[in-house]
């Protein structure tokens, strides 16, 4: 194996070409469109009538390895614009077409070849066919609108994923099962925590359990955002259309924004960032470099247009919760402040049990705003901040925030899935674009330089991230239900009752199950639930003034005092605590 990044990413573009090939082959009216690398394997858009099924996904599989065995050379033209779109009209390709008309007159074209099979690509590909092995696996079929758009066609998108040798696909696809069984929108159902429906695409419907989840990760934030200097407030999630201009965002960011219509004369916006209004707030009032540095936190909503075709869950939607904190302080606290963040962001991740946690440093982007001698200061003192804390870190190019460097917090879950959560960002156009100032020592008015912070990121994916971290079983501080009471027959239900009003006036979140039923089927009920303790009561129990405890995954039981009970779980349930 080479883990060599760049070859493993040509061997699935191949694998896509191949993929494309077998497609043609066998339903020879097909047009193909685009086939990427993706992570972990690659897609190809299809247009084609009559739908893909699982049984053709078989059977393209096949075909692929057919072309694999032939092993065919690969090859490449550089051509003319007229002559490669008269090569692809001859074919009947419509899509290339229509993307060699949209590319500059000044981009190189070329045409790979695959035996006698090609396709527009600008490479590179390994010798032939015969390089790629056959450890792939075509994964799923898919919708998708032809480059994004829901006014284009829908295309039929075949997802694949390719490895150097068959232990890397079997391990790939062991991941993907676990995956599978974990899958946050499953278990969303099973836990009734949330749904989603088609009248509010990408929003969440949540449920008491979940946003019982959602207020305890408030809670706790909030707790460590008290401890760590940082005020809270709240900013409007509408606001005029000018703010946006000033800020750059419509400019960057426009395509992704929901406006409003024109109602005298003016158009609002539904926020897609907190920060404009975190400055607004930053702006009241006369600022000292006496006052800096400002953390001022807010868990803001936000509203981002994102493709139907791209929603998924908790962790691709529309409106999402962030926590976002704005640190205004002078280029002198950059590297301290920075480094805080950084001690922060670490803690709370090992609190909820991720302690593999790597750094990606971002810098500045195609798309940005502010010259590059602002950019060169702020990826200086970012970098410099990094060094401070010694931390280790890798480089991201291009993959900053329009208005300023970053640093991008990753997390690895117990299936050894990386997911970016976390990011601070360092800014120096901001403040100056929307006019926030401080007096300086030297008695005149500064830009102050704008940190910002999310720590979780998005609320609603961070959730998503947990509950497939846990495949449910979440701690038993975060577990919406803590506990419930199960009497064995009814006749024990008055002491179910004082066990129950007990626990919940002490704050824990518990439940009764007083239903007509087994012991055994409330067990069983309880336990696919998740909830991390029953409290079985019989005659025994209510005779010794005792509870029996069954933990979830724990087939051994144990009894407890009555007394001793809200100490027990007091101490069980407490949120983590730093003070």
């Amino acid at each position: 194996m080479s883990n060599d990044e760049p070859f493993i990413n040509t061997l699935r573009h191949d694998t896509a070409h191949v993929l494309a090939m077998a497609v043609q082959e066998l339903f020879p009216d097909t047009q193909v469109t685009i086939g990427p690398v993706i992570e972990n394997g690659f897609y190809y858009d299809f247009d084609r009538k009559e739908p893909f099924t699982e049984k053709d996904l078989g059977t393209i599989e096949k075909k692929m390895k057919e072309i694999v065995n032939r092993d065919e050379k690969t090859s490449f033209k550089v051509m003319s614009r007229e002559d490669a779109i008269k090569l692809f009209s001859d074919k009947g390709e419509n899509y290339k077409v229509e993307i060699i008309k949209d590319l500059p007159e000044s981009e190189e074209l070329k045409v790979y070849y695959h035996g006698d099979w090609f396709d527009l690509c600008k490479g590179p590909h390994l010798e032939s066919t015969g390089k790629i092995g056959k450890a792939f696996k075509l994964t799923k079929v898919a919708g998708a609108y032809w480059r994004g758009d829901s006014n284009n066609p829908m295309l039929q998108r075949i997802y694949g994923t390719a490895w150097e040798s068959q232990e890397e696909l079997d391990n790939h696809l062991n991941i993907l099962k676990e995956a599978e069984k974990r899958d946050h929108r499953k278990l969303g159902r099973e836990l009734d925590l949330f749904h989603f429906q088609e009248e509010a695409q990408g929003s969440v419907f949540w449920h008491n359990n979940g946003w019982t989840l959602f207020r305890t990760l408030i809670d706790y934030m909030r707790q460590r955002q008290e401890e760590a200097g940082y005020e809270e407030i709240n900013t409007p999630d509408i606001m005029d259309k000018s703010l946006w201009v000033k800020s750059g965002h419509l400019e960057k960011f426009g395509d992704n924004m929901f406006t409003t219509e024109p109602r005298e004369d003016r158009v609002y916006a539904l926020k897609p960032m907190n920060c404009p209004g975190g400055v607004q707030v930053y702006k009241q009032g006369l600022k000292s470099y006496r006052d800096l540095p400002l953390r001022v936190a807010e868990f803001g909503k936000v509203h981002r247009y994102e493709p139907s075709g791209a929603l998924h869950g908790l962790m691709r939607v529309r409106a999402f919760t962030q926590d976002d904190a704005h640190i205004f302080c002078t280029e002198d606290q950059i590297t301290e402040e920075s480094k805080k963040v950084c001690d922060l962001v670490l803690s709370i991740y090992k609190d909820f049990g991720f302690e593999n946690v790597s750094i990606k440093f971002s810098d500045r982007p195609e798309k940005r705003v502010g010259n590059d001698d602002v950019w060169d200061k702020s990826e200086a003192a970012l970098r410099e901040a990094m060094e401070a804390t010694g931390l280790k870190y890798s480089l991201n190019p291009g993959e900053g925030a329009f208005y300023g460097p970053k640093l991008e917090f990753i997390l690895k879950d117990a299936i050894g899935r990386e997911w970016q959560c976390g990011t601070l960002q360092v800014d120096l156009n901001l403040p100056e674009r929307l006019d926030a100032t401080y007096v300086g020592e030297d008695g005149l008015k500064h830009n102050p330089v704008m940190l910002h912070r999310a720590l979780f990121g998005s609320l609603e994916r961070f959730i998503g991230i947990l509950i497939e971290h846990y495949a449910g079983n979440l701690p038993i501080w975060l577990s919406p239900v803590q506990a419930v009471v199960a009497p064995i027959t009814s006749d024990i239900n008055e002491y179910a009752e004082s066990v129950f009003s007990s626990l919940k006036n002490n704050g824990i979140r518990v439940e009764k199950d007083l239903r007509n039923e087994k012991i055994s089927y409330k067990i069983r009920e309880n336990s696919l639930k998740k909830i991390p303790y029953q409290l079985i009561l019989g005659k025994n129990e209510m005779e010794d003034n005792t509870v029996t405890l069954r933990e979830f995954g724990n087939d051994k039981q144990e009894k407890i005092k009555f007394e001793k009970l809200n100490d027990f779980f007091q101490k069980k349930c407490m949120m983590p605590s730093h003070q």
